[in-house]
Parts: structure tokens; sequence; C-alpha cells
């Protein structure tokens, strides 16, 4: 847990989600710092907040829950995120109701009168997530970003300038920056068209469980990882995805646009699929992916969570993941170790988690501490496909 000064003395005390007490990772960083005392003597003044005020891609609840008195509406792509807002809302005696909680895939507001923006990574979701709010924007709003030095490119600057109007940027601070637009009704008006989803059809010539995707076609909405072509590590598992049985549960763990899983599905018929991200557009990309190619019979389940958490205990035969190895900017294994456990939990005696990963992070030495047991199946250069056993 982490405690935030806040500009008025106060302070409020944050954490990630799941909350542990040994990740060194803090919940808040030095742009939400300056964003915050920006509200609180610049321009904008935050007791002189009025209207319909909106968080965009706050990361772990830091702004919305210092801002809380305001009743803000806070959007974000991602359930860690969500749960990380609830939690620290609690944490420092805000009622559940004092933010509401849309997902980026949500109904946006009618209105918004002040936006504030966390940077997000992925510049595409920032410019879905722009287009969408774009109608809500009127030349009064006031629109505000905040990212690391890191993180703001002129890319950045040129996406807020065409979709909402003339954009510049503070000196930077304790290496972050704020961005400050102007809402023009010209530019809202003649704003292009929103290019989210977008697809493209599995490429040809992949062998293995690939091959059954030829001709199909993969959806991908905005901030969706690779969401342009078929990135490498996915097609070497597919290279070398097993194949379940006929009535096994196969989960697609950190989905993302759902090849995986689809590739399981075609392969074996009969089987049952169930589809996890922490991103609510990965999860609508793998379900969309999946009901345009498979079989409507097809048993499918496409849940929003935290990893395989919610999965009942010893109810799964096959997991298929692919993990991330960042949370944001910072590299962290965390949260794949925290999957390969939450698999094991879910597997059932005998059944198997395959992971496919860079070579170079070593998760063959988490797998067998967890699993007691870990195989190596197929490795190249870049990538190794690791296989571990439930044992009864």
């Amino acid at each position: 847990m982490n405690h935030f000064a806040l500009p008025d003395g106060a302070g409020i005390d944050l954490a990630r989600f799941p909350a542990d007490p040994r990740d060194p990772l803090r919940a808040w960083d030095a742009s939400d710092d300056y964003l915050l005392q920006h509200l609180a003597d610049g321009e904008v003044s935050v007791d002189g907040l009025e209207g319909r005020l909106v968080i965009l891609g706050d990361r772990w609840g830091a702004l919305a829950t210092a801002l809380a008195a305001h009743a803000p509406v806070q959007i974000t792509d991602s359930y860690l995120a969500q749960r990380a807002t609830a939690e620290n809302l609690a944490r420092n005696g805000h009622p559940a109701h004092a933010v509401e909680l849309r997902s980026s895939r949500d109904e946006p507001p009618a209105r918004v009168d002040v936006l504030l923006v966390r940077v997000p990574k992925s510049l595409a979701l920032l410019e879905d997530q722009l287009l969408r709010l774009a109608p809500a924007i009127h030349a009064g709003t006031v629109v505000v970003g905040t990212g690391m030095v890191a993180e703001i490119h002129t890319s950045t600057l040129e996406l807020f300038e065409r979709v909402l109007g003339p954009t510049r940027t503070s000196l930077a601070r304790r290496k972050a920056r704020l961005i400050f637009c102007t809402p023009d009704p010209e530019v809202l008006g003649a704003r292009p068209a929103n290019p989210w989803p977008q697809r493209y059809p599995f490429p040809p010539g992949v062998p293995g469980a690939g091959a059954r995707l030829a001709g199909t076609t993969v959806t991908n909405h905005a901030g969706i990882f690779s969401a342009e072509r078929l990135d490498i590590g996915t097609r070497f598992f597919l290279e070398h995805l097993p194949t379940p049985a006929r009535g096994h549960h196969v989960v697609d763990l950190g989905c993302g646009n759902g090849v995986l899983g689809l590739a399981a599905a075609l392969t074996a018929p009969g089987a049952e699929l169930t589809f996890l991200d922490e991103s609510f557009g990965a999860v609508a990309s793998a379900e969309e992916t999946f009901r345009a190619n498979a079989d409507p019979a097809t048993r499918a389940r496409f849940v929003v969570a935290d990893g395989a958490s919610g999965l009942a205990p010893a109810s799964v035969d096959l997991v298929l993941n692919n993990p991330p190895f960042h949370s944001y900017q910072a590299a962290t294994d965390a949260t794949a170790h925290r999957m390969f456990a939450d698999a094991k939990r879910a597997l059932r005696p005998g059944g198997e988690l395959w992971v496919v990963g860079n070579r170079h992070l070593g998760y063959h030495v988490r797998l067998k501490r967890i699993f007691g047991n870990c195989r190596t199946v197929v490795g190249n250069p870049k990538f190794v496909i690791l296989q571990a056993v439930k044992k009864g």
C-alpha cells in the first residue's frame, strides 16, 4: 500500500489490485500528482469543477479516489483498474457510488464538462476512446491530459488536435507532463470516423493448429496487442498447440483476440471454451472473432476477470496462456506468476497448463515451483513453449 500526499496536505492510501504487500510498484506516479497539483492551483481549480467530470484511463484509481467528492465517471479498459478503484474508494472511506465505473465498451456519458485523461500505453486505445467521447464534448469542456514524458509523443498531441482541437503541453516535472486541449466545434464536427474495431484475415501458411484458422477473420478492438497482424509469439504457439479431447474444458487465459481458443475449438469439436482477459476490449475482440468463425453449437464463455481466479477449482482440463510481462510501462512477472497459480487451482488432476513466453523470462523456474514439474515442449531463439501438469 502507498500513501499518496494530495496538494491540500491531506493524503490517501492506495494499492494496486490485487493488493500484494510484496509488490514494489506504486498505485500512482508523478503524472497523477502533477495533474492533481494543476487542478489545485492552476487554471482549473478542483473546487471550481462544475458539470460532468470524466476520468479516462485512470490506472489504479488514484485520480478517481482523490476526486471522489466531485462524483466523477471513470472510464477504463482494465478490469483490474476498476477493482483497484473500488477497493481504494473503500480504503479511504468513500461509498461505492462515489465514482461511476464504466468500461471502454460501455456507452459514454451524454455530456462531458471536464475530461481528465491519463494517457494510455496504446495510442489506438486513446484514439478509440477520444472518438467515442467526442460527441459529448463541447466548446466549454476543460480537457487536461497527463502522462510520463516517455508516454507522450508527437503522435499523442496530434491525435488530440485531430479529434478535439488545439493542443499544447506543459513543461516536464519529475519526468511527467500535462496536455492542454481546447475543444474546437469545427474540429469536433469534422472528426474522422472511428476505425475501431479492425479486422484482418488470418494469414495462410501457419502450420499446426494455425492451418485450421486459414480463411478466418480476426477482430481486434483498440488497445489489443498486435492488433494489425498475427504476433510471432502466438504464431509459434499455434504451430505447436496441443489438441484437446472432445468434451474437455479449455481456457484461453489472457485471451487477447481469442485466436488460441478459436484454434482449440476448431481442432477439437465438442470442446468447451472459456476466454478470460482483464481487458474489456480483449474479451469483446475474442467473442467477435469466435462468433464469426466457430460452430454456433460450440459452448463458449467470455469473461472479463482477474485471470483464472474466478474459475471453480478442478474444473478445467487445459489452459493456454501467453502471459503479459508488462504492467503499463513497468516490466514485471507478477501477473504471469499469478496466472500460473490460478491455473493450477482451476485444473483437474492431470490437467495441463501450456505457456508460451520469451525465452529470457525464465517461466520454467516458477512453473516448477508451483506445479512441481515443467517440460519444455519446443523452443526457438526467441520463444519457448512450456507444459506443466497438475498432479493428483
